[in-house]
């Protein structure tokens, strides 16, 4: 998720890079919707939590209409706190 230069500063120092044989190695990301340009991605290991803003929306062909938006980041939650996609019954909370 791209990050506003005022809101980078805050998490970089938090992150560490991908080993080897992450999930998503090798996946392309587009760097905005309905364009080919492809999004220079750097893989993190999932360490830290951060607050995002996400719209549901999809259109025909499945893909999301809008970006995420960073909102801060969750020193005050660990990785255990946080439910895996699909591993939740309730909605996020807002």
């Amino acid at each position: 998720m791209p990050l506003r230069p005022d809101a980078a500063w805050q998490v970089a120092e938090h992150l560490t890079a991908a080993a080897p044989g992450h999930p998503w190695e090798g996946v392309r990301f587009s760097a905005t919707w309905g364009s080919r340009d492809v999004l220079d991605a750097v893989l993190v290991r999932p360490e830290v939590v951060v607050e995002i803003s996400a719209d549901r929306a999809v259109d025909r062909g499945g893909v999301f209409r809008h970006p995420l938006r960073f909102k801060r980041l969750r020193l005050d939650v660990t990785l255990e706190d946080v439910p895996r996609f699909g591993g939740g019954t309730a909605a996020a909370a807002g």
